[in-house]
Order: structure tokens, then C-alpha cells, then sequence
């Protein structure tokens, strides 16, 4: 699960509130056919919206079907909604999934520390033992292998590349 927004406070007297929406609420969300999710004795109960209407920058005002007074709402108040986080393929990955994985490049060992984005020249920040953070190419042939399990990645750099 995905935490998308808070619900802040209500609003009218439909059993209304307001959101706070997250960044990670997706583009592609989709009030009318989606879900927002709350959770209730950890269990994850869907809350089917009936009117969505964005409400400046990052908010929105919202109307829950089966939620329709006030006092039935009120008792979501600041609690975080979550949608289903989508499903990626087994062999699908983001280069920022990499960061905070531990590193081995030759005899160096180190951790992935930051991604660089660049259509041009992707980078790895990576901090070695004993060095300020080290910009390394973010690129397929450099990957020798990645343990998604163990969060280890191992590279096979260039000669040269690493030297000061």
C-alpha cells in the first residue's frame, strides 16, 4: 500500500473533507473507479469516493459514498488513505530502487547513496569507505549483478575510472 493523502478535517455537512494529497498520489489515479484505502485494525478498508473535486495546490474535497454524515466521517480524521501501489514486472526496476544498496567494485566496497537522473549521463552517487561520495555511470554494462533480497549490487568498472 501506497500513502497517498490525510484526511485534514471535514467539510459542509454531507459528511465532506478535505484531503491532503501527497506527491505520491499518481497521475493516472482515478477517484471513479479506484479506491483510497484506510486502514482499520490493520486491515485495509476501501472508501469509494462519490465526489472528488481538487482543492488548491495539493488538496482536494472529497464526499465518501456510505461515509454521509459528519459523525460517521469524523472518526477518519487524520488518518493517512493509501491506494494499491501498481505491480511491477519481476525483472523491472528503477535506478533509484538501487539506492541505499551496499556496493562492490574490484577491491572497493561502498554504498549507493544517490541517483543522478540524466538523459544524457545517469550517475550513482556512491560513497566508498575512506572517500567523499564517488559519481559513477549509471549504466547496464557496468551492473555485473544485482541481489534484491540481500540490497547488495556488484559493478565491473572501467580501469581508471575510480582512481584519484
Amino acid at each position: 500500500m501506497l500513502a497517498v493523502a490525510r484526511i485534514t478535517k471535514l467539510f459542509g455537512t454531507e459528511g465532506g473533507v478535505l484531503l491532503n494529497l501527497y506527491t505520491t498520489l499518481p497521475d493516472e489515479f482515478d477517484p471513479a473507479t479506484d479506491p483510497l484505502f484506510v486502514m482499520v485494525d490493520n486491515l485495509a478498508v476501501p472508501l469509494w469516493c462519490e465526489r472528488f473535486e481538487p482543492h488548491g495546490a495539493s488538496g482536494a474535497r472529497v464526499v465518501f459514498a456510505d461515509l454521509d454524515t459528519p459523525k460517521r466521517i469524523g472518526e477518519f480524521i487524520g488518518r493517512e488513505l493509501f491506494i494499491e501501489e501498481p505491480e511491477r514486472e519481476d525483472d523491472e526496476f528503477y535506478m533509484e530502487d538501487l539506492i541505499g544498496f551496499a556496493v562492490t567494485a574490484g577491491s572497493l566496497h561502498g554504498e549507493i547513496t544517490d541517483y543522478y537522473d540524466s538523459d544524457a549521463n545517469p550517475l550513482f552517487g556512491i560513497t566508498f569507505k575512506g572517500r567523499e561520495e564517488t559519481l559513477v555511470p549509471a549504466a547496464e554494462e557496468f551492473i555485473a549483478s544485482i541481489d534484491f533480497e540481500k540490497r547488495k549490487i556488484k559493478l565491473v568498472l572501467p580501469d581508471g575510472l575510480l582512481e584519484l
